[in-house]
């Protein structure tokens, strides 16, 4: 059923009815305005006879009018599917036949007649794994088909009372939005500032010079980013006068972080130019309602690189193949357990299985737990490169890497090679106005890493390549060292 998010966001509306809730480019929205767009579009789904638990797709682009749809979904009683503006033809198609949805969405203006397109006569079939959810989120894995992740109600609610409690929103807070709601790291963002009775301001894509300047002239508080934002912003030194005015109005509170790793060089001069800002970086997966681990400054000074520790009611272990835990400071798969795990993958009950191991959830991420209690990420499980019989994490490499003070980022990926199995092959973004050499950073590696862990390629870029989500993608660099799309760094 849909109380929950859609109850507890309609309290609010009623708290805080004439507080402005959201905010985008010649667009106010109150919060009395939100629920009353949100109402009229609900009566409009169960007139049409929309059943409890049932798909709707809702196209989002980071307006106003997404909210009201969201909001809309939940109090009809509907399960959300949200899917980019973007989203080419044929793909929203496929995602309409897997779903089931009779009916789709697309309010981009909050003051717009609430209007729906229908699809299909006949509802899906009924899924008990939808009894209580509020999302299905499609996973966006590099290969093979996207996962549909079912998400309660109860658990995203819940993991967002324990975000709050660390991160301790405000009804003051203006929260700048540039993540997208399809989602899972702009869906917590979102909701959470409105649930505290702040204001949302909505940007519908990033660009570096206007997201510095609407931190300013929009008295922003925080903002949600994942790391390849904010490189494009530091790689633009027209932007310190900027970044300047935003640090010395002193508004930004706080930098959550999250995505992707966030990388030792980037953490530092993220400190360093935004030193009036709490920069906290975020570990969570779409499967466990997001938000899992936290490293706040205090945990970054003792151990630069790590994600920190878990967020309330999340439990951890590091396992080995067999599902063995293993001592600390020893690398195994991250696994986890906490009241906010997803339901299951939407009509993969096999899929479903596989994903957890004596009821714990099944990251596929590496790590390793040091004897502070602090987390270090040390890659995914099919990322680890086998060079020669020495298996390593590219992570450990990146992050060597991203120490030498000329780096801006650094990826690492494995590539086959017929004598040792696979060769290590890393890309290097130098920071602005420095340059790089293969001798340069070999010295710097030396002290630093065992010498079968050193790259035995070298490539240089002015940005790390990206995946369709717009996050840093190791697949995305592979295709394109196999393509021989990428020039090589001096010797």
């Amino acid at each position: 059923m849909a109380e929950g998010l859609g109850q507890a966001l309609l309290q609010v509306c009623s708290r805080f009815h004439a507080a402005q809730a959201l905010q985008a480019p010649g667009v106010e929205l109150s919060y009395q305005a939100l629920a009353s767009q949100a109402q009229a579009l609900a009566a409009q789904l169960r007139e049409a006879g929309l059943q409890a638990d049932e798909p709707v797709l809702v196209q989002v682009s980071n307006q106003p009018g997404d909210m009201a749809a969201l909001l809309a979904v939940w109090l009809a009683g509907g399960v959300v599917v949200a899917v980019h503006r973007s989203t080419p033809a044929a793909l929203l198609a496929a995602l309409q036949q897997r779903t089931g949805a009779r009916w789709g969405i697309d309010l981009p203006h909050p003051h717009a007649k609430p209007g729906l397109e229908r699809w299909a006569d006949l509802p899906p079939p009924p899924r008990p794994l939808l009894a209580g959810a509020a999302f299905i989120i499609f996973t966006s894995g590099s290969t093979g088909e996207p996962k549909g992740v079912v998400l309660t109600h109860s658990a995203f609610a819940g993991k967002l009372a324990q975000i709050d409690s660390l991160l301790h929103f405000k009804p003051t807070d203006r929260t700048l939005l540039v993540l997208n709601l399809s989602f899972g790291f702009g869906l917590w963002v979102a909701l959470l500032t409105l649930l505290r009775g702040g204001t949302l301001v909505m940007a519908s894509k990033f660009e570096a010079a206007d997201f510095v300047a609407t931190l300013a002239t929009e008295r922003i508080t925080q903002v949600g980013l994942v790391p390849t934002m904010m490189r494009m912003v530091l790689s633009d030194p027209g932007l310190n006068p900027r970044i300047d005015q935003v640090t010395q109005l002193g508004h930004l509170r706080q930098i959550l972080m999250g995505g992707e790793l966030l990388g030792l060089s980037l953490a530092h001069h993220l400190r360093q130019r935004f030193a009036q800002s709490t920069l906290i970086d975020i570990y969570g997966l779409t499967e466990t309602s997001t938000c899992d681990f936290f490293a706040f400054p205090a945990d970054f000074a003792q151990r630069p690189g790590c994600i920190g520790r878990p967020s309330p009611q999340v439990q951890h272990r590091i396992a080995d193949a067999q599902g063995q835990p293993l001592a600390l400071g020893e690398v195994g798969e991250l696994q986890l357990r906490s009241p906010y795990l997803l339901a299951g993958y939407l009509d993969a009950p096999a899929l479903t299985a596989q994903a957890f191991v004596q009821g714990w959830f099944r990251t596929g991420d590496l790590a390793r737990q040091h004897t502070d209690g602090l987390v270090e990420l040390m890659g995914r499980q099919k990322e680890l490169i086998s060079r020669g019989g020495h298996k390593l994490s590219p992570v450990e490499v990146e992050q060597a890497l991203s120490s030498h003070p000329d780096v801006a980022a650094a990826m690492v990926v494995g590539m086959a090679d017929p004598l040792l199995g696979q060769t290590i092959h890393a890309l290097v973004v130098p920071r602005r106005g420095c340059s790089l050499t293969v001798t340069a950073l070999s010295q710097h590696l030396a002290p630093r890493l065992e010498k079968f862990k050193h790259p035995n390629a070298w490539y240089l870029a002015d940005a790390l390549p990206l995946g369709r989500t717009g996050k840093a993608d190791r697949g995305a660099l592979a295709a394109l060292l196999s393509a021989g799309q990428l020039p090589r760094l001096a010797p």
